[in-house]
């Protein structure tokens, strides 16, 4: 086989992943016993008018519908009593100690982003940029929600959700949450190496921009199990 074959043969696989027909999962069906839905930071840093965050999303945030979105996911998934994990971005002092941070971290770190006070200090968390965002915590505080240990980079190698995953045995995750390009592509990252099924939902995510997005899209289609729209994420929990 010349270079040239691979590279077209390349390209054609390329195509294929990022299909209609293959983003959209034709065909798909779960296991709902053993699937859960996971979002990713629905905080209030990215998802409050309010947030630290929220000048740099919250475009492509009003262009997807992503806040109505990640809540008909959470509504969603309770109706059907699917399994909902979270996983929160959480930074506390001891954390101002990091050194060698990558260019994003350093920003975080300077404009407080996802501060708390502490692992085991519950002052001035509500309503801060770390909490959840307040229409969500009805699904999120009802004593059934999985919240993981905070994950301090942006995959979850550095909290409990692979853990708490395998422990109540799921093995298909529904994924949405923020950033498309960061925690939510790094967590997907993670959960396929671990030999997880994941279907990311593309309409309950959001990026710092439309560039951010359709490169979060791209790896989407040629890394996950499936991608799929709100609607189809909901029939597929029903």
């Amino acid at each position: 086989m010349t270079i040239t074959t691979r590279v077209f043969g390349f390209a054609a696989m390329l195509a294929l992943a990022l299909s209609p027909l293959a983003q959209a999962g034709e065909g798909l069906k779960i296991n709902k016993a053993s699937t859960a839905l996971l979002i990713t930071d629905p905080q209030n840093d990215f998802l409050s008018e309010q947030g630290v965050a929220y000048g740099l999303v919250k475009d492509n945030l009003k262009k997807l519908g992503t806040i109505d979105n990640i809540g008909k996911l959470f509504k969603g998934a309770k109706k059907t009593g699917m399994a909902v994990f979270v996983s929160p971005h959480t930074l506390y002092p001891h954390d101002e100690k990091w050194q060698a941070r990558g260019e994003l971290h350093k920003t975080m770190h300077k404009i407080n982003m996802f501060h708390a006070s502490g692992p085991i200090v519950a002052e001035k968390f509500e309503g801060s940029g770390a909490d959840f965002l307040e229409r969500y915590k009805p699904y999120i505080n009802d004593g059934k929600t999985t919240v993981t240990s905070p994950h301090k980079v942006y995959g979850p190698e550095s909290n409990d959700l692979v853990l708490q995953l395998r422990k109540q045995g799921i093995q298909t995750v529904i994924l949405g949450g923020m950033a498309a390009n960061l925690c939510t592509d790094s967590h997907m990252r993670e959960l396929m190496e671990q030999g997880f099924e994941v279907i990311v939902v593309k309409d309950a995510v959001g990026a710092p921009g439309e560039a951010a997005y359709q490169a979060a899209l791209t790896n989407y289609g040629l890394i996950a199990n499936a991608v799929v729209d709100t609607q189809q994420a909901l029939a597929l929990m029903h």
